[in-house]
């Protein structure tokens, strides 16, 4: 984030054949697991891919911290519902990972309707010399054995396997926008347009529902929950935000149903920028705790927000991510890009936040220097080990060298998923069926 903002480099891009992306190769979802060492993306087919760091080797310097396929695996299937007549699609609305307590790993991945705990282990060892079958696993015929074998252990070629421990399934009614673990790690929550259910991990058969916003008359309908996230560390908060552009801090500590907030968190809009889209922009798409509880950040159409648990009247910063599409609105509600949900990320420290824009653009904001910078994330400008050079995006008048013109960027690019290592400089970018790695300048 210094002013010669080339000291990102790509560390490495996974990049599939573009002759063969198709729909459900888009990736929907990323998440690094809580030592950096795993990141996980799922896609619109239902598949999560696990990338594995690579570990520091001597002879191989420059190929610190690669991150290498370790497991693929088909989590979601596509389902029809017949009471409802719908297709509930296969696409990963999202994963969470689990703190890590033993040799395997475990994961939430969830579609619109159904929550998966993920085990993911690794084998190098299998038992030979059964005495109830033969070595190629079939039944032996009991009147034909007549010794009594030792089974032993033969080490083999490393398998890593993913299985699913639970199915978290019927619970809700409306589509699972978001799911949180919580700090007790016993528990997880997962949020759809009206409910919000907490779920114990042992536990497939029942929920708990603790939000509910769904009125008794559908048309009296004003707002739906967008997103949902636990506190880091304190298990009975929770917070959730709406389609109005509000959020409400919940402590399940005062009701079972948490129908009231504890504190409300909202900007009064501006009424001088008023429009017909005003509402719809200010939807939040996400929200996310910082690492150290203490403040929230939330992503809208054009902004994003960092707000102080201690402060609900307005926010402590506001960032414009792309304030040159406000003359744009009326193009982008035509083709529907209006309605796009972009993710946002807090850096280890807390100190720099990202999220992303259109044209593979992605942009980043240092909240102790207050300077900005526009990245872009595309296969023309990214060899691996290339510097990424900062982009700018020009409004009217003159064009210089190296802007781009705001009528010449491609909508249908857009940087909807990023993820942060939690403790290095390492970012993971999903740009359609793409995923980007970059990391700090290695000397």
């Amino acid at each position: 984030m210094d002013e010669d903002t080339d000291t990102r480099k790509i560390n490495s891009s996974f990049l599939r054949d573009h002759n063969y992306a198709t729909e459900a190769d888009i990736i929907s979802t990323v998440e690094f697991n809580h030592t950096g060492e795993l990141l996980a993306t799922g896609d619109k087919g239902g598949r999560v891919v696990v990338f594995q760091r690579e570990q520091e080797s001597k002879n191989q310097p420059q190929r610190r911290g690669e991150y290498n396929v370790y497991s693929t695996f088909q989590s979601h299937e596509p389902e029809f519902d017949y009471l409802k007549s719908l297709e509930i699609e296969e696409k990963i609305n999202k994963i969470r990972w689990l703190p890590q307590q033993n040799a395997a790993y475990f994961l939430l991945s969830t579609n619109d309707k159904t929550v998966k705990l993920w085990k993911i282990s690794e084998r190098d060892k299998r038992p030979e010399g059964y005495n109830l079958k033969d070595d190629d696993g079939r039944i032996r015929d009991p009147t034909t054995i007549t010794a009594l074998r030792v089974p032993v252990v033969r080490p083999m070629d490393l398998m890593v396997e993913a299985v699913p421990r639970r199915i978290f399934s019927n619970a809700h009614t409306y589509h699972i926008n978001s799911i949180s673990v919580n700090s007790d790690y016993e528990t997880y929550m997962s949020t759809d347009d009206l409910r919000i259910n907490l779920w114990n991990l042992e536990i497939t058969n029942r929920s708990f529902n603790i939000v509910d916003i769904k009125p008794a008359n559908m048309e009296e309908l004003t707002e739906v929950i967008t997103a949902a996230e636990f506190h880091p560390h304190h298990c009975n908060t929770f917070v959730y935000s709406s389609s109005k552009g509000s959020i409400r801090l919940c402590d399940m500590r005062a009701s079972a149903l948490c129908d009231n907030h504890s504190k409300f968190f909202e900007e009064p809009e501006d009424p001088s920028n008023r429009s017909f889209f005003s509402e719809i922009i200010s939807s939040i798409s996400d929200v996310k705790f910082s690492h150290s509880g203490r403040y929230l950040m939330t992503r809208d159409y054009l902004t994003v927000k960092v707000w102080d648990l201690n402060m609900e009247s307005k926010p402590l910063e506001t960032y414009l991510v792309h304030d040159y599409l406000r003359s744009k609105l009326c193009s982008l509600y035509e083709n529907d890009c209006i309605f796009d949900k972009f993710e946002c990320v807090w850096n280890g420290s807390d100190s720099v936040i990202m999220t992303g824009s259109y044209n593979n653009f992605f942009r980043m904001f240092d909240r102790n220097t207050k300077r900005d910078v526009t990245l872009e994330a595309s296969r023309e400008n990214s060899k691996p080990r290339a510097v990424l050079k900062p982009r700018k995006v020009c409004v009217g008048g003159k064009r210089r060298k190296d802007e781009i013109s705001v009528d010449s960027l491609d909508f249908s690019k857009k940087i909807l998923h990023t993820a942060w290592h939690p403790y290095e400089n390492i970012i993971a970018v999903a740009a359609t069926n793409n995923l980007y790695i970059f990391q700090d300048k290695v000397n």
